[in-house]
């Protein structure tokens, strides 16, 4: 990794995969300079130029005129069916899905090919780009695929270790990290967006390391579960008065039943509001509560100066990726 530290920093200040101290911590935050490469040798046949995305030239200007709605895709892994079945139901509800991974879940169809059936299931694909599974050879062709497939945005993350998630066998690549990636996605045509979680630790430097995302080229933060309002508030003026003159969307937790909770507690030095929980699996219906609960909050977040949108986020548990759809396309049309 070259600028850390990533989203994966325990409250102690430990990292997620191992005992030790976050070496990032004790480092001034590292400045943009670039993506770390040699000259590329040549080529007779020399790459053409990248396309830009239609799907971002739409994404632009449908952020320019409204704030939008964001959820992630809850389709199983590696099942066109789901995906199809998923997306008839989100169709004409959502603005867009990110179609990211999950820890139980880390194979998936590759990211060009799932945006494809998601964009024909009828939706515009937030995708996620991760730099755990492909070296930046690998990157440049899936970037080049999205571009061509007219992805509305691509969301680039480091990635969570192999050693995390389902998947423990697999080698881990992270030729690039988070920062690298955004930089090369806009290089390629994209609408890049990033993470950055304002609860983990270092918590007064995550402003500033998100600075370096947007001089990469980042235009669109994702801000990971804080706590709830006003923590997303603070954070996103703190950006704003470093200079980070991007778009923000902050997730509201989607929680209607145990499962789903279950799912939401997996999420790293995850923060939710106080009571969220309760509130929701204490209820009658955690189904009615958990819409309520996640439209008051998405509502709150839409009042934020900065916030162009919400990203509607968890997951469902197997065998209810259907009835979890038809959740985030209910908390659509209310906050739309």
């Amino acid at each position: 990794m070259e600028y850390g530290p990533c989203g994966g920093v325990e409250f102690d200040g430990t990292c997620e995969v191992s005992p030790h101290r976050c070496v990032f911590l004790d480092l001034p935050t590292v400045r943009w300079h670039g993506v770390a490469s040699v000259e590329p040798a040549g080529h007779s046949d020399p790459v053409p130029a990248a396309p830009v995305s239609s799907g971002a030239v739409e994404m632009r200007a449908l952020m320019a005129t409204r704030p939008v709605v964001v959820a992630d895709f809850p389709a199983r892994a590696l099942d066109a069916a789901s995906i199809a079945e998923c997306g008839a139901i989100l169709s004409g509800h959502v603005d867009a899905v990110l179609a990211g991974d999950a820890g139980s879940a880390r194979v998936q169809f590759p990211p060009a090919y799932r945006a494809s059936l998601i964009r024909a299931a009828g939706l515009r694909v937030w995708t996620g780009f991760n730099c755990r599974d492909r070296n930046r050879v690998a990157m440049e062709g899936e970037l080049a695929a999205l571009a061509h497939v007219g992805v509305a945005g691509v969301h680039c993350v480091t990635g969570d270790h192999t050693s995390t998630g389902q998947r423990p066998d697999a080698t881990p690549v992270f030729d690039l990290d988070s920062t690298e990636a955004a930089s090369l996605a806009r290089a390629n045509g994209h609408l890049v967006s990033v993470a950055e979680a304002p609860a983990t630790p270092p918590v007064d430097r995550r402003p500033d390391r998100l600075l370096e995302k947007f001089r990469a080229g980042a235009e669109v933060c994702f801000v990971n579960h804080a706590g709830g309002a006003a923590p997303v508030a603070s954070f996103v003026a703190r950006a704003q008065d470093l200079g980070a003159t991007m778009a923000f969307i902050p997730c509201i937790p989607v929680v209607v039943d145990r499962e789903s909770a279950e799912l939401l507690r997996t999420f790293t030095t995850l923060v939710l509001p106080e009571g969220y929980l309760k509130r929701i699996l204490d209820a009658a219906d955690p189904f009615a509560e958990g819409i309520a609960a996640a439209v008051e909050l998405g509502r709150e977040f839409l009042a934020i100066d900065g916030v162009t949108g919400v990203n509607l986020s968890g997951g469902a548990g197997p065998g209810r990726e259907a009835w979890f759809a038809e959740a985030l396309g209910r908390i659509c049309d209310e906050l739309r």
